[in-house]
């Protein structure tokens, strides 16, 4: 038998120009942002300023064409930025930046795209999608935020619950229901520039268990009026359609932290057990832990060729909207139960909070909820039965 070290595992999407943007990226959070990370964990969200450096940086809106100021790249460049925010344990609002961008990009019109996009893609705006309510969150055909027409403008009534970057937006995405006799088909997409924006207001940021340095807000619109200009798509009633065509996307990215997260809690596990003694040896050299750790690294493994399959075809356009279902409750699920393992190998230091296996886990609890339930994503997955 060989004793052989196995080769380090490749994703197939990765070439040389993406390595060295890793390298760029991972320099640029390394020195701007995780010295700044515990603050903005007490403060409960990022410095404003953190926007508009990460546009000079360009690692925004990466897979945005060039003509709109984008990085001309493709996803694999927004899987890079994500991948890197993740393993740093620093918790900003790029990926949700991005989702907004892209809805921007695929249904709104020439004068939109150039209008937003260039200024998303700089951090000028800050862009943030609201869908969930307080009384409708996987439901989103029961949401009751009303757009009315007025002349040439909205009238917008409502309110909005769980808003990532929230604190910050400056464009906002909204779902809002331009036809309430019509349930679903009477949804609408309008985008909304908030600043000094008469009947706008940004309520309390949300106290969560975990991801403190993630601004998450409640959202109130009384009469706000919106230029009709403002819809996206060619008319009222596409805007359930056009979420429904956009989650996919959206599912993927959070698989995408699922992974680069699990990875580095098997790496520090890994490392905290070859160095912490007990009985006068290391963790390591206990059985139960080497066979824990061994089959931690084994489904994290899994979750990568998973997860890499899954990107190559988003970016080829044959990622269906059932294997984005499966990726997004699998690999949130591994993530959620492969951290609480690594925890326990780290005993009661891994419930202390100073330790970032303990903040990992935490923030990754989220996960299984947002962007759909895993609960109706294998609802999503059973319809293809």
């Amino acid at each position: 038998m060989s004793n052989r070290q196995p080769l380090p595992y490749k994703s197939p999407w990765m070439n040389e120009e993406l390595e060295m943007f890793r390298k760029q990226v991972r320099r640029f959070v390394q020195e701007e942002f995780v010295p700044h990370e515990a603050r903005w964990r007490q403060q409960h969200r990022v410095d404003a300023d953190a926007w508009t450096k990460a546009g000079a940086t360009g690692i925004l809106l990466t897979d945005v064409p060039e003509e709109y100021g984008g990085g001309g790249g493709a996803f694999a460049h927004e899987c890079v930025v994500m991948e890197e925010l993740a393993r740093s344990g620093v918790h900003f609002g790029q990926g949700v930046h991005s989702i907004v961008a892209h809805y921007i990009l695929d249904y709104g019109s020439e004068e939109q795209k150039k209008s937003w996009l260039p200024r998303m893609a700089k951090g000028e705006l800050v862009g943030a999608i609201a869908m969930s309510e307080p009384i409708a969150g996987s439901d989103l055909q029961n949401i009751k935020t009303t757009a009315r027409r007025d002349g040439d403008h909205y009238v917008i009534n409502g309110s909005k619950t769980f808003i990532t970057n929230g604190w910050h937006a400056s464009l906002v995405c909204l779902a809002v229901k331009t036809d309430v006799s019509a349930g679903g088909k009477g949804i609408s997409l309008v985008c909304v520039e908030t600043k000094n924006l008469k009947g706008y207001r940004v309520g309390r940021t949300l106290e969560k268990v975990g991801m403190h340095g993630q601004d998450t807000c409640e959202l109130f619109f009384d009469d706000i009026p919106v230029p009709a200009s403002n819809l996206l798509g060619p008319a009222e009633g596409k805007g359930f359609y056009q979420m429904m065509e956009q989650l996919p996307y959206e599912r993927l990215t959070v698989g995408v932290g699922a992974v680069a997260v699990t990875e580095q809690a098997v790496a520090i596990t890994t490392k905290y057990c070859k160095e912490r003694m007990a009985f006068g040896k290391p963790l390591l050299e206990f059985q139960n832990t080497r066979f824990k750790l061994a089959e931690c690294k084994t489904e994290a493994h899994i979750m990568r060729v998973f997860l890499d399959n899954c990107i190559e075809r988003l970016m080829t356009g044959d990622l269906d909207t059932t294997t984005a279902a499966m990726s997004k409750y699998w690999l949130t699920d591994r993530q959620c139960a492969i951290i609480d393992e690594c925890v326990q190998l780290h005993g009661g230091y891994g419930y202390m909070a100073e330790y970032p296996i303990a903040r990992m886990w935490t923030d990754s609890r989220v996960q299984r909820i947002y962007a759909g339930t895993n609960e109706i994503m294998k609802e999503l997955i059973a319809r293809s039965l």
